[in-house]
């Protein structure tokens, strides 16, 4: 396993490199769509799944590509890795997720530091984020265990379909959804309703965990 100097570089980098394409995707999407919403968020989906499956596959091997602090909660609950690096990860996620923030925005030139607008707030939008969170925790684990090599496409699949299927276009992720309340464009969130929707991700992640301990339990039996 690679030192951890590496491995912290890469969760940064790969949280970095996804929070610039969210929003830098959603401010071109935006740009181009004329005012059509729902063609923006296409544009802003594709970009986010087809780099997700780039980084997991690229970085994967050097520091398991969490790019989430729910992920790494659930990884460290299962004790496949040390409190430790745990936190150096989160710390080093939400870093990276400001940085990919700020990047976009000079790409595209617009202000680098900015405070979000767009209201997500409301019991709707709350579900929303624990159903997606749950999902893309079982998905990884679930996926791993079928055909682990696979992963990074599955993650990128469902993500590409949670943004479609979710109210909130699945943030899924604390440290996304904590970089993108620096972000007044497409892909923004007010910082007031930050809290609930990390709240939310938790909840959906810890119950994603229950359920893997028991649906994903390795058995003897012989199945018909």
């Amino acid at each position: 396993m690679p030192n951890l100097g590496r491995r912290l570089f890469a969760e940064f980098i790969g949280t970095c490199l996804l929070l610039a394409t969210v929003v830098g995707s959603g401010i071109m999407a935006e740009r181009l769509a004329g005012g059509n919403v729902a063609i923006a968020l296409l544009g802003n989906t594709l970009a986010t799944g087809a780099i997700l499956v780039v980084l997991i596959t690229m970085l994967g091997p050097i520091s398991g590509a969490h790019f989430n602090p729910a992920v790494t909660l659930i990884i460290a609950i299962r004790r496949e890795l040390k409190t430790a690096p745990a936190a150096a990860y989160v710390m080093v996620q939400i870093i990276g997720a400001i940085a990919g923030v700020w990047l976009a925005h000079a790409m595209f030139g617009e202000a680098i530091l900015q405070v979000s607008q767009k209201v997500r707030t409301g019991p709707a939008q709350w579900l929303s984020e624990g159903v997606a969170t749950f999902g893309l925790i079982l998905t990884i684990f679930a996926t791993h265990r079928a055909h682990r090599e696979f992963v990074p496409v599955a993650v990128g699949l469902y993500i590409t379909a949670a943004y479609w299927f979710t109210a909130s276009t699945s943030f899924a992720n604390p440290a996304v959804t904590l970089a993108r309340c620096l972000s007044d464009t497409f892909a923004g969130i007010r910082p007031v309703d930050v809290p609930a929707f990390i709240l939310a991700q938790i909840a959906g992640a810890l119950l994603a965990l229950a359920v893997c301990t028991w649906f994903l339990k390795p058995t003897h039996e012989i199945t018909a």
